[in-house]
């Protein structure tokens, strides 16, 4: 059956529409896997592979993590090359940049006579022109070299703290290189001797906050020894230096390694020093202990190029010659070896000849026991008064038979006593033996070297020094802080009064101001603000005048006691700061004061101390105040009853 013509028609149309329909699709799917194929292969001969790509029609889609924001622009370039820019879709994330991390914030601080220079690299967030400000300050107005740099970055945690310190620790530094870090201080430093480099050691360690940790390294020129000593003794109580001085660092070496094969123990400490007498002094002493250790027992003793070695009663005499031969053999050609093996003592009479002297703590000295005539009960009496002062008690009677240097030996062991803090000196028919307590570390080997000189070759003498810091005049000294504290405490029932009207300190006060030199005596180098205040009363211009006029008399007062007051700066304030209400007459008589305060890095360091933080301002300081007027008691400073009112600023 024929179809009508337009039905014919129509169904012509429907199958090329088909037809149609199903050639895009394939082309369009022909075009996809093509566009996918092209475009990946360019991304990743590009070094895209980070970068997905998915099609939908003709679109091709981007997607991915992009490194930076130039790579994700690449990637769209590359695929806009291979297909129209308009197909290309964009989906693609950068990822976040990582911050950089803070660069290696450091300043290297370097004084000497000429002024201060800067190296180093600075936070933008630093006060540049302040920190100048505050060197100039340290260096005593001494031109300050500024060669740093700045970086736009956050200051890191305790910067400012290990910046500050440094400058406060300039100030005590004439000589040095300082290399600041967050929370870290270096410290390089020249003394003038090795009194002040301990002094300064202990300084520097007090003004140090917690949040900076410091590594210091203060030199002092090598000390002269002279004799040039070595003592190494081997007995019951181990082996030990009682002295050891060594010309070099190898030298040094050599000796200590050699104590240790020999049995000594701990931190062995040997002096580097000027004064050798021969550059062979290492392998020298070296060899001598070696010789001691291989007899068992006694000492060995240098004394520049006298060499005496002593072996302990009973010592076996095989193994003392064997030693000696080979040391005489070893020791270079300028020393000279005497070598003694004692013999075992004959049964002593009771009541044997000896001489005793006892040191006290308070510092007086017993002498007691036999000396050979009168004239040398004079001799030692006197030395003895010249060495410990007038607190000498002679109990010694005169003996007739001792031993020819008994007055020598006598002398040597007093002046051995007297670079201790207390203890005893036991001058036998045998030995000399001197036993206590010292605030020097180095006063065992003084004894030592004193003894080796002034006894000689064979001598025999036993040191048994401790070291106690607490007696040492430079550990011991109190802290600022305690310092201010001991002027309150004396402050606290006793006050500074004054005439009315005037500056001049009444006699009632006298003690009071006596009790403050008598501490200051003891806390040297402070930095101290004498302030004077008055009440209301009066024109602003008189108060003031007064104000400094009576803080310059305390100061003078304090001079006149003669103690340093190098470091005290009188500031007169008027009617600044009331502590009281001025209206009434309690209040008037409150206002009335001297104050005490720390200043400069010795106030920072006690805010430090006190925890207020790194930024803490002179609010914080440590003060104690003292009653210009009244003379009642107060139960603390500044604070308390108070007495009628003064009338001289009224």
């Amino acid at each position: 059956m024929r179809l009508p013509p337009f039905a014919a028609a129509l169904a012509a149309f429907a199958v090329a529409g088909g037809a149609s329909v199903i050639a895009a699709r394939t082309a369009v799917a022909v075009v996809e896997d093509v566009s996918l194929t092209e475009v990946r292969a360019a991304l990743a001969a590009q070094g895209h592979d980070w970068a997905e790509v998915q099609a939908d029609g003709l679109q091709v889609i981007l997607e991915g993590a992009a490194p930076t924001e130039a790579m994700r622009f690449r990637a769209m370039s590359v695929a806009g090359g291979i297909v129209d820019a308009s197909r290309v879709i964009d989906n693609m994330r950068v990822v976040e940049a990582e911050l950089p991390p803070p660069p290696d914030f450091a300043i290297e601080i370097l004084r000497n006579d000429s002024g201060v220079s800067l190296i180093g690299l600075i936070p933008a967030g630093t006060d540049r022109d302040a920190l100048i400000a505050r060197l100039e300050d340290a260096a005593d107005g001494l031109p300050v070299t500024d060669l740093l740099d700045m970086a736009d970055h956050p200051v890191p945690d305790h910067w400012s703290a290990a910046l500050r310190y440094a400058t406060r620790a300039l100030e005590t530094l004439p000589h040095s290189k300082l290399s600041v870090r967050p929370g870290r201080v270096r410290i390089e430093a020249i003394s003038d001797s090795p009194e002040a480099q301990r002094a300064l050691e202990s300084t520097l360690t007090r003004l140090k906050p917690d949040t900076v940790r410091l590594t210091m390294r203060v030199s002092a020129p090598r000390p002269v020894i002279t004799p040039f000593t070595a003592r190494f003794v081997i007995d019951g109580a181990g082996a030990r230096f009682d002295a050891c001085s060594a010309d070099t660092p190898e030298a040094q070496s050599a000796i200590t390694a050699a104590a240790a094969e020999a049995g000594a123990e701990g931190d062995l400490d040997c002096t580097l020093g000027l004064g050798v007498p021969t550059g062979q002094w290492g392998e020298a002493v070296a060899r001598g202990i070696a010789a001691l250790a291989e007899i068992g027992r006694g000492s060995i003793t240098f004394s520049d190029a006298d060499v005496s070695l002593v072996a302990a009663q009973g010592s076996d005499a095989e193994a003392f010659g064997r030693a000696v031969g080979r040391l005489e053999n070893d020791l270079p050609d300028f020393f000279a070896l005497e070598a003694v093996l004692p013999e075992a003592p004959e049964a002593r009479p009771e009541g044997a000849p000896e001489f005793i002297a006892r040191l006290s703590e308070e510092g007086g000295v017993r002498l007691s026991g036999r000396l050979p005539d009168p004239l040398a009960g004079t001799t030692v009496e006197t030395f003895a008064r010249a060495r410990f002062g007038s607190d000498v008690t002679m109990a010694t009677r005169v003996t007739e038979g001792l031993p020819g240097n008994w007055s020598m030996r006598v002398l040597a062991g007093l002046e051995g006593l007297s670079l201790l803090s207390e203890g005893q000196l036991t001058v036998g028919p045998d030995d000399v033996a001197i036993e206590g307590l010292t605030g020097h570390k180095s006063a065992s080997a003084d004894i030592a070297r004193l003894m080796a000189d002034k006894l000689g070759q064979g001598a025999s003498f036993d040191i048994d020094v401790t070291y106690e810091e607490s007696l040492d005049p430079i550990a011991g000294l109190p802290t600022p802080e305690e310092c201010l504290r001991q002027i309150a405490y004396v402050t606290a029932d006793t006050k500074i009064t004054f005439d009315p009207g005037s500056a001049s300190i009444t006699a009632e006060a006298r003690p009071v101001v006596d009790d403050i030199a008598e501490i200051v005596r003891r806390c040297p180098e402070l930095e101290i603000e004498v302030a004077g205040y008055t009440d209301s009363q009066g024109r602003d211009e008189m108060n003031l005048d007064l104000s400094q006029k009576r803080a310059d008399a305390v100061v003078e007062a304090l001079r006149r006691s003669r103690v340093p007051v190098a470091g005290f700066t009188p500031v007169g304030y008027g009617e600044a700061d009331p502590i009281a209400d001025n209206g009434t007459s309690a209040g008037r008589e409150a206002n009335r004061r001297i104050e005490f305060r720390l200043t400069g890095a010795q106030a920072d360091s006690a805010e430090q101390s006190a925890g207020t933080g790194e930024d803490a301002q002179g609010e914080a300081e440590e003060a104690t105040e003292i009653d210009a007027d009244a003379p009642q008691a107060m139960d603390k400073p500044g604070t308390g009853p108070r007495a009628r009112p003064s009338e001289d600023d009224e």
